[in-house]
């Protein structure tokens, strides 16, 4: 009843707040840029505003905390909301760069680095202190105790995470339906764990996005920048940890890493041997190249993450 009550609050403030949302930031003119590597067919999205991903990092969490005081005393769920609001601060510090200056550089690479490497540090540490550093081996009962290694592994895996989401966010509704797709087994995963308060808000988080969907599926009237992509890949991240799901991660996230994979493949292919192996990277803008329309290509994507999403959670719950 508590994830009942915390979902139907935040798709409520969601759905309320996002028209609000659009219109002040049409009027403040805080539109992306598109970048000068988009597709011409995408130039037009530059009239859309961005910062969509602040409402649908906001509200869960409020919601959650406002209905749920108690979840602040639960170590797992503040791991989870300390990356996800940290990500999305970093990402609303980029989205908010780049409007400033109206260019596409945003921050560096390098304060982005520092930035993940600190949250990585923290995460670990907090981490430890009540949750096991041991990554369970697929098919066996053996598991691996990764000590200080796991930070950087904590490292890996969220910066990683969070730039495959980034690199999806760019057709309208894929990023949002293929990360809402993706926490529909981590939901399952935590109510059969009894981890009510992560359960709670994944469930308030897929509420919010099913809300922001309705306002981003094509003509988008709201993309959610970066604030939302990092946001949401580095919580995937972080809830895979918390509930020790590793290895499901992996194949629930197949469609990310197949659109980072690709995009490794065509900058190796490029810079080693000055050719290309894929029409376009990332790999969906290939598809609409190929003559698909935006939104079938966006259809196919949410279908592949599904099978995707029931490989992980069979995978999830059986082993």
């Amino acid at each position: 009843m508590q994830a009942i009550f915390v979902s139907g609050l935040s798709f409520g403030l969601s759905f309320i707040l996002y028209p609000l949302f659009i219109n002040f930031l049409n009027k403040k003119q805080h539109q992306q840029i598109v970048s000068e590597f988009s597709l011409d067919s995408f130039k037009a999205k530059a009239k859309t505003p961005s910062l969509g991903g602040v409402l649908f990092v906001l509200i869960p969490v409020i919601s959650l905390v406002v209905l749920i005081p108690d979840s602040l005393y639960d170590t797992r769920i503040m791991l989870v909301l300390l990356v996800y609001l940290a990500y999305g601060l970093i990402g609303f510090i980029d989205d908010y760069k780049i409007i400033l200056e109206r260019n596409n550089k945003g921050l560096s690479a390098r304060v982005k680095f520092m930035m993940q490497l600190v949250l990585a540090i923290i995460f670990y540490f907090v981490f430890r202190q009540g949750l096991s550093t041991s990554i369970d081996l697929p098919f066996t009962d053996y598991s691996i105790d990764l000590g200080l290694i796991y930070a950087l592994f904590v490292l890996f895996i969220f910066t990683g995470s969070s730039n495959a989401v980034n690199l999806t966010d760019g057709m309208d509704g894929l990023a949002g339906g293929t990360s809402l797709i993706a926490l529909i087994p981590f939901a399952v995963f935590s109510y059969i764990q009894n981890e009510i308060y992560v359960f709670a808000f994944i469930c308030a988080l897929m509420a919010s996005l099913i809300a922001y969907l309705w306002f981003n599926k094509h003509p988008a009237k709201i993309i959610m920048g970066d604030t939302g992509a990092l946001a949401l890949g580095a919580v995937l991240a972080a809830i895979a940890l918390v509930l020790k799901q590793e290895f499901s991660f992996v194949f629930i996230m197949a469609v990310f890493i197949y659109e980072t994979l690709c995009v490794m493949i065509q900058i190796g292919s490029v810079k080693l041997f000055k050719k290309r192996v894929f029409k376009y990277t990332p790999i969906h803008y290939s598809y609409t190249l190929s003559g698909w329309k935006e939104t079938n290509v966006v259809y196919f994507f949410w279908f592949l993450g599904f099978v995707a999403m029931l490989i992980g959670l069979w995978l999830g719950v059986n082993l």
